[in-house]
């Protein structure tokens, strides 16, 4: 309205019977409806303030905490052929019980009775060491007689050594006697001489003087040649002594080189005979290897190599084993981008198949029918798949897990990780980023910072 008149009527003045007013009068379920539009939005506004755990999932498996518990295939320890079973698949077994029993297939062993006659080469090859050992003995024994006789020998000859030695002494002075009777029996001849020719002695004593002149050479000669006569015997001792020794020590040193050769060749029968007796011990642990045992109680899952006259390699797998004492654990792949989240310690809720359950992303503590572990350790190596390792053990504060639960069985494992606000989380999620990328924003709670507090 213009308001140009002078007239002007106020609006509450107008009836309330003008079809107009009452063709554009507001119903009253529209009021209603705006009514129930706030309530949901301030509901909306309120329920983005609410904390919301945020979560990283994976698949896995249940297997056992650890190594010794999981299923384990046994071996065949040597080559044979398949004889006996003792147990079928399902059958629950102990330590040390029967399973296989294995005969021999190499041709080197088919003796029944091969350990007993490896038994009779060591004990003959042990008397063929007490031989040499006896035999070295007497070696060294005749050393010794060689010994002794070469004491007496060099003894003996040295007793005519010292008696030449003492005869040329006294031929020595017998020579020295025979040229003081020469030199005497000159001066006499000469002395008689001058008087024959003087003509003052007779012919007679001259002849007498130049006999004993000749004499007393003949004598100092005959001394000579005694004296060089004792010589020469002394040399000769001397030389037979050194014959004697030398001699002596020759054959002293061939029995003292057979001695060492009888040494030599007891040494070589006593690695001989620990050869021996390593190879008969080998032969009697062989026997016990025909026999397969149990390594520990629990129950037989597969028979690998079944039926009887099946022939196996060393080391050839023959039945797998699942232990009867285990405790459970699951082991959980991440993905690669995940892995920096988990850390020792982190909780985790687990969905295991064959046992319903009901888990409300983001609150935890209103889901049903999971079970809680912790995680105990994580693989530095990704695996084959493409992802890491990680295992969880149970939780000891929260419930126990099933006690039907088997190994081998499929679980599905939630890590929980920060409580942060709704809209955080929806707005982490459109971004595409990593959950704990925000860790310690304002409206998150850090659970690290909370445990330290």
């Amino acid at each position: 309205m213009l308001n140009i008149s002078e007239n002007n009527l106020p609006v509450s003045s107008y009836p309330d019977t003008l079809q107009s007013k009452l063709k554009n009068k507001m119903p009253n379920w529209l009021w209603s409806f705006r009514r129930l539009l706030l309530g949901l939005l301030v509901i909306f506004l309120v329920f983005m303030f609410l904390p919301w755990t945020q979560n990283v999932r994976a698949d896995g498996r249940v297997t056992t905490l650890r190594p010794e518990q999981r299923p384990q295939t046994v071996h065949a320890t040597i080559a044979g052929r398949i004889e006996r079973w003792y147990v079928a698949e399902g059958q629950a077994v102990k330590r040390g019980d029967t399973l296989v029993f294995l005969s021999e297939v190499k041709a080197e062993y088919f003796d029944p009775a091969l350990v007993e006659r490896m038994g009779d080469q060591v004990t003959a090859k042990k008397g063929a060491i007490g031989s040499y050992g006896q035999k070295a003995e007497a070696l060294l024994d005749q050393i010794d007689a060689m010994r002794k006789e070469l004491d007496s020998k060099t003894s003996q000859i040295r007793n005519k050594v010292e008696q030449v030695r003492l005869k040329i002494v006294s031929d020595s002075i017998k020579v020295a006697q025979a040229d003081i009777d020469l030199q005497v029996a000159k001066r006499q001849f000469e002395g008689i001489k001058v008087l024959y020719d003087k003509g003052l002695e007779p012919l007679t004593k001259f002849e007498e003087r130049r006999l004993k002149l000749q004499d007393a050479e003949t004598k100092r000669i005959a001394a000579q040649n005694q004296l060089a006569s004792s010589k020469n015997d002394l040399a000769i001792y001397q030389t037979e002594l050194r014959l004697v020794q030398n001699e002596t020590a020759n054959k002293i040193a061939k029995v003292e080189s057979d001695r060492f050769s009888t040494i030599s060749e007891q040494f070589d029968a006593t690695a001989s005979v620990s050869k021996l007796q390593i190879e008969r011990e080998n032969y009697a642990r062989r026997q016990n290897f025909y026999f397969i045992l149990a390594p520990q109680d629990g129950f037989i899952v597969q028979a690998i190599k079944p039926g009887i006259g099946e022939i196996i390699k060393e080391g050839e797998p023959l039945l797998s084993i699942q232990p009867a004492d285990y405790q459970l654990a699951v082991e959980m792949y991440v993905k690669p981008l995940d892995l920096p989240l988990l850390h020792l310690g982190n909780e985790v809720r687990f969905m295991f198949d064959g046992w319903p359950a009901f888990f409300f992303s983001g609150w935890p503590g209103v889901s049903l029918g999971t079970f809680g572990g912790k995680v105990v350790a994580i693989d530095r190596n990704i695996s084959a798949n493409g992802k890491f390792r990680v295992l969880i053990a149970p939780d000891p504060n929260d419930h126990p897990w099933p006690n039907a639960l088997l190994p081998g069985g499929g679980a599905k494992g939630i890590a929980l990780l920060n409580d942060v606000p709704v809209w955080y989380e929806l707005w982490r999620m459109i971004n595409g980023f990593p959950p704990d990328l925000y860790q310690g924003l304002p409206g998150g709670i850090s659970k690290e910072k909370e445990a330290k507090k």
